[in-house]
């Protein structure tokens, strides 16, 4: 049942975008930019259920600022490595 994993792995890709990283060479860059890819596709989501109507503004600014947050907590630990 190989066509079923293939067919998991579309999804994902579908649903979970990755964009090759460009820039320098660095194990910290590569992570950051893994981190950045993932807050931009979870603020996307986000904007989305918001433009829907399926949540409130106050509830996406709170799980937006939430996401900022994780971010931030994400570079500082990749700089104080």
């Amino acid at each position: 049942m190989n066509t079923n994993s293939d067919f998991l792995s579309e999804i994902c890709d579908f649903l979970y975008p990755r964009s090759p990283y460009y820039g320098q060479f660095k194990i910290e860059y590569l992570a950051f930019n893994a981190h950045l890819q993932e807050f931009s596709q979870r603020v996307n989501y986000i904007s989305s259920l918001q433009t829907a109507g399926k949540i409130s503004p106050e509830e996406a600014y709170k799980q937006i600022h939430h996401l900022w947050k994780q971010l931030k907590s994400a570079k500082k630990a990749l700089v104080n490595s």
